[in-house]
């Protein structure tokens, strides 16, 4: 299946590269477990269930932990129509519309491939943008899913959840395993306690790397395919400001999800820590955003030096009644 969101050969490069050298660094991780634990039936089996769920389960997980809801055409007609008329652009198979109760305004797109997948949108996404808008928002989302990084995202972040869950469980087992442990088992679990917090790290740093180009494409296909840039960059304005007046307590929950949200959950521009930022900076949206509007010959974007086209009308996309 090819859709007709602008395909990007970097962004396929890019994600090649951080699965091969995931791989590279999984098939590590597997081998020194199987050495230091000494046991390949425990390993294989942790490794497969995260695998599993992770994989499979990750639209069912995500839609969980963010308190969304699958929602039929009769309760959201106006959303469930902008998603019908996106894809019938981009030639894509439509994936299942969710809503989320959240007010903090934002969307995701999770799923293992594009007739698999889920957009989802908070209603305080949907009670703050105007139609225009929330289109470029569902187009970047979309072409998410058409592109394929979000099941790159979920295969290149389970490295991490397993190396992550392995540091937990030899930490608590040397916590609580009580003093008949000899010295060769400390040292065991403290090597495995080592490689599994390098591995962590490493995944860390090359999911963070992608996430942050991916954002960029993502961007840049959704503009082209709408023509409409300058509502997408007001979009962006809106949300991310919006998102920074919300107490950072609030966001706590939502920021382990941050890698697959429109905009992040940190409610504040990265200084240094944009290196580790799951997204690149506002400015460098919005700059490239404004390259692209000046190709298409479109008024100018909002934050780059002119006034832009927000869209027209009311956020009509909520609930029907």
């Amino acid at each position: 299946m090819r859709s007709r969101f602008r395909s990007d050969r970097r962004l396929t490069l890019r994600m090649t590269i951080t699965l091969f050298l995931l791989g590279l660094l999984y098939v590590g991780f597997v081998a020194a477990l199987i050495v230091l634990l000494k046991s390949w039936l425990l390993v294989v089996v942790l490794v497969g269930a995260v695998f599993v769920a992770q994989f499979w389960f990750s639209d069912r997980i995500a839609l969980f932990a963010m308190r969304g809801r699958v929602v039929e055409r009769a309760e959201y007609p106006e959303l469930h129509a902008v998603v019908d008329r996106l894809c019938a652009i981009a030639d894509m198979p439509k994936p299942v519309v969710a809503v989320s109760g959240m007010d903090m305004p934002n969307a995701f797109a999770t799923g293992r491939d594009p007739d698999h997948a889920v957009v989802c949108v908070t209603t305080g996404l949907l009670r703050r943008l105007e139609p225009a808008e929330l289109e470029g928002v569902l187009a970047h989302e979309l072409s998410h899913v058409a592109h394929k990084d979000v099941a790159v995202i979920t295969v290149a972040s389970f490295l991490g959840v397993v190396a992550g869950l392995v540091v937990r469980f030899a930490f608590y087992s040397q916590l609580f395993g009580g003093g008949r442990r000899d010295q060769n088992t400390a040292v065991v679990l403290a090597t495995v306690i080592g490689v599994s917090a390098a591995v962590y790290a490493i995944s860390f740093l090359l999911i963070r790397a992608l996430s942050r180009y991916r954002e960029l494409a993502a961007d840049r296909a959704a503009a082209l395919l709408t023509g409409r840039p300058s509502a997408l960059a007001a979009a962006l304005t809106k949300v991310s400001g919006d998102i920074a007046r919300i107490p950072t307590k609030d966001l706590r929950t939502a920021q382990a999800f941050n890698a697959f949200y429109f905009t992040p959950a940190t409610g504040k521009e990265p200084g240094v820590e944009r290196f580790f930022s799951t997204h690149p900076s506002l400015e460098q949206r919005l700059e490239q955003l404004g390259r692209i509007s000046a190709e298409l010959g479109e008024a100018a974007v909002p934050g780059t030096g002119g006034a832009g086209t927000g869209g027209a009308g009311t956020g009509g996309a909520g609930k029907a009644g």
